[in-house]
């Protein structure tokens, strides 16, 4: 089997943890205040704060972020801030109210992947990408010195083999922090090159596919057309190594008992509530909790396709926006502001991801999360994608 996994010279700050590491940039986008609140945190300090553009700021004079976003990588390379550790993986703990998800950061191999319906590959898109979501991600990595990820990728190991013997090794400390914002605490490791290429050999088990996307599907997809936009202009002996062919990811196991399933509910927004619940309700039966449906559909793929369907055209006829929110107690309070319904969904069971991606399918867009919007995956370490 082609080994699909490569191994990284990381970037982590030398100091400052709890400022450096903020949320997933698709988190919070209907919360304004969350980044607010971020944004006051980190002030001044060194953080991925400044390599990020929040979504709820999308479209907001997009191109000037941009720009500071790459100066801001540039100005963190030159001012030192940042430790590259010697070649090899790192090793994660992170702790939140469902327990302590394990992972393991290396970077993937971008010709492995697909996001293509229908085609095998042995690293998997797990959602429809929307392809009009991809192009800010797309300029954003353009030109950019560093990468910094918040993507997560599922391998499935039933017997914990991986972890259990990583957590047998002693290895070196590199943070071990609270994160911001009621994240949980992060902890992470160094696993050096010896052993880091034994712990990637063993996670390339049997499957189709062998790896997939478990969160950020749209970061991974555009790192795959950056990487195919920059190809054609490359010499032969470069398309083996250019770092721009890897990218960073923590890798977790399915398996692993902190890993669980919620859904991802919709908000419809800027629309007559009582003309959506109607519309919703006279074809899906529902019971409604003051302005959210809670729809009796089946869990998983079935259910998120009819919701959308139902959503989506409504909005097409009568206008509105669709919005994508993590956690039961937030989509009640968007509920509540005018114009706005919320439909509640039910989570996925974890033991059917892997099957339901066999021979290239997938899951409609955001048809499950891995953990609630807090627990998502904050950025940490990073590493070069260009040879500026």
């Amino acid at each position: 089997m082609k080994n699909c996994l490569r191994l990284p010279r990381v970037l982590i700050p030398r100091e400052g943890f709890e400022t450096w590491a903020v949320i997933a940039c698709d988190q919070f986008t209907s919360d304004r205040d969350y980044w607010k609140r971020v944004e006051r945190c980190v002030g001044d300090a060194p953080s991925t704060l400044h390599f990020i553009l929040p979504e709820v700021y999308l479209g907001e004079d997009d191109e000037a972020r941009i720009a500071a976003i790459r100066e801001s990588m540039y100005a963190a390379l030159e001012s030192d801030a940042l430790s590259k550790l010697t070649r090899g993986a790192v090793f994660t703990e992170r702790t939140t109210r469902t327990g302590t998800r394990r992972g393991i950061v290396s970077c993937i191999d971008l010709e492995c992947y697909s996001a293509e319906e229908g085609v095998s590959a042995p690293i998997r898109a797990s959602e429809e990408v929307v392809a009009e979501r991809l192009a800010i991600r797309i300029a954003e990595r353009k030109n950019a010195p560093l990468e910094f990820p918040h993507a997560i990728l599922f391998y499935h190991d039933k017997k914990d083999r991986t972890v259990r013997g990583l957590l047998r090794e002693e290895l070196e400390q590199l943070y071990d922090f609270d994160l911001m914002e009621g994240g949980g605490h992060l902890t992470g490791w160094f696993i050096p090159m010896d052993i880091a290429e034994v712990v990637l050999q063993m996670l390339h088990a049997k499957g189709d596919p062998v790896f997939a996307v478990a969160d950020g599907n749209h970061s991974v997809a555009a790192a795959k057309a950056h990487w195919e936009q920059l190809k054609p202009a490359l010499k032969r002996e470069e398309l083996a190594h250019h770092p721009a062919r890897f990218m960073l990811v923590e890798l977790v196991n399915l398996y692993d008992p902190a890993v669980v399933f919620y859904p991802i509910h919709r908000l419809v927004h800027d629309v007559e509530t009582e003309a959506f619940c109607d519309f919703f309700m006279r074809s899906v039966r529902c019971r409604r909790e003051g302005n959210v449906l809670v729809p009796a559909l089946p869990a998983g793929a079935e259910g998120v396709r009819r919701t959308d369907e139902l959503c989506e055209r409504f909005v097409r006829e009568s206008g509105g926006a669709i919005d994508y929110v993590h956690g039961d107690r937030a989509l009640s309070q968007l509920a509540m502001q005018e114009g706005c319904v919320g439909i509640k969904l039910a989570a996925m069971d974890k033991n059917d991801f892997f099957p339901a991606l066999k021979g290239g399918a997938l899951l409609p867009k955001k048809t499950f999360s891995l953990g609630e919007a807090k627990e998502k995956r904050y950025y940490m370490e990073g590493r070069e994608i260009s040879y500026d």
